[in-house]
């Protein structure tokens, strides 16, 4: 096992960073596959009853659960192993992460088969959910190290690539049921085991190929800035101190409402367009649509990231927030007026800015709190990430649930979480316009912070 220790992957003189990302991509397009779940919603809800649901099956509420539940132990692993990870190096830990993500889908294949909702609770969401924790910040705090010049762009390659795993992953997914489908079954079982193997050789040739800078390694020309600029520290703020500061708390409420706004749309995509636009839009089309998200979602976490190393963090984060909740209420609009590119066209520029509020908050840390342990304090942060993966679905599931027991269809069932989500963004920028630099009280001032 010494091949997977951090001494392991120091990189020797010479070394080029730009052989980083592929590893760091390598897992994310795995374990991005988590936006695409969407797309077994329906399937899930017609094990028993094949072509319609059955009185057994399940309903859309409970499957929700296991999307929730993955997101939930994404980030409440992401807190508890965050330190360890500093300690142990990127290579252990994606593997550990290929072993929770690739296993997840074994043992939820096994839920399938036996019709046990339980073990897909416990197969996808909580052991996978621990592989997306480990498998999201490893690779982010990698290239937060090794590109200190552009720490947005940088997060913005790795997190684009979580991305861009739904469009692999809905595509994938459509095509295994497809082929794994019979006259008694769906094809989600077989459909699992496929994606669990695939995805965990992916994730395993990405840890072999990861490398950490040797200590005090910096690129050539870089020069470290030696004044305060706008929010952007000349410390280093250890994950104790930084969890006891006003502006973590601030991106927290920030990053919270901001996904829980976009996850209620990516967990719910297929199924809302299907019933926005009833008799339009069919089941591939759906499908073509959660793919053409996840591109969008994609794009936008290199683009508007990259974009954040000439404005600032707290600008970009200005736009997410205030052009959002705009959108999220032309969505009801959009659905009303029949229009079906118009509605495409504010969900993949909300995507896009979801995805960008990902990859530009692991450098607005960098920014406030230093370089130092970046990685732990991205994992604290990402707890905002488990409150939302349960708040947006099963605001948009149970209020869509409660409206259509009332009699809703279309666009009512979906209209006031629209104008909710709008207000949380509004919540989310109030806090963020609040961001201020950290005060030098918190400041580690020692040469370095043990293990």
């Amino acid at each position: 096992m010494g091949f997977f220790d951090r001494d392991r992957t120091i990189a020797g003189p010479g070394f080029s960073r730009w052989l980083v990302p592929p590893a760091a991509l390598a897992v994310h397009l795995s374990i991005g596959q988590v936006y695409a779940f969407s797309v077994f919603k329906l399937p899930l809800t017609k094990l028993i009853g094949l072509t319609k649901s059955a009185p057994n099956d399940w309903t859309q509420p409970q499957v929700a659960w296991i999307f929730s539940l993955a997101i939930c132990f994404l980030g409440l692993s992401a807190a508890v192993f965050g330190r360890w990870v500093e300690r142990v190096g990127p290579r252990k830990t994606m593997a550990m992460a290929a072993v929770c993500f690739g296993g997840g889908f074994v043992i939820s294949a096994f839920g399938v088969w036996w019709h046990q909702l339980a073990l897909i609770y416990l197969g996808y969401g909580v052991l996978g959910g621990c592989g997306l924790g480990l498998g999201y910040i490893s690779p982010v705090s990698t290239l937060v190290k090794w590109f200190p010049d552009r720490p947005g762009m940088a997060t913005g390659m790795a997190i684009m690539g979580f991305g861009g795993g739904a469009f692999i992953g809905s595509n994938l997914s459509l095509l295994l049921m497809d082929n794994f489908k019979t006259a008694s079954s769906v094809g989600v079982g077989k459909t699992f085991i496929a994606l669990g193997i695939i995805y965990f050789c992916y994730m395993l040739f990405g840890s072999f190929i990861v490398r950490v800078p040797a200590e005090n390694w910096k690129p050539a020309g870089y020069i470290p800035p030696t004044h305060s600029h706008s929010l952007i520290t000349t410390g280093n703020v250890l994950v104790a101190q930084a969890f006891r500061t006003p502006q973590f708390w601030l991106l927290w409420i920030v990053l919270c409402f901001n996904v829980t706004a976009g996850i209620g749309i990516l967990e719910q995509a297929s199924p809302m367009i299907q019933e926005m636009f009833p008799g339009k839009i069919l089941a591939p089309a759906a499908g073509g649509f959660v793919a053409l998200l996840s591109l969008f979602n994609m794009a936008g976490r290199f683009i508007w990231s990259s974009t954040s190393d000439y404005t600032g963090r707290k600008t970009i984060y200005i736009v997410y927030l205030l052009l959002g909740a705009l959108l999220y209420c032309l969505i009801p609009f959009a659905g009303r007026s029949g229009n079906v590119i118009f509605f495409v066209s504010v969900c993949v520029v909300i995507l896009s800015m979801y995805g960008g509020g990902f990859a530009t908050i692991p450098a607005y840390l960098k920014d406030l709190f230093g370089p130092m342990q970046v990685g732990a304090i991205h994992g604290r942060l990402l707890t905002a990430w488990s409150v939302a993966g349960i708040l947006g679905p099963v605001l948009v599931n149970y209020i869509r649930e409660y409206l259509k027991n009332r009699g809703a269809s279309g666009v009512a069932l979906y209209a006031p979480t629209m104008y909710l989500m709008a207000g949380l963004l509004v919540i989310g920028l109030i806090c963020n316009l609040c961001v201020q630099p950290v005060a030098e009280r918190y400041y580690f001032k020692g040469d370095s912070p043990g293990k």
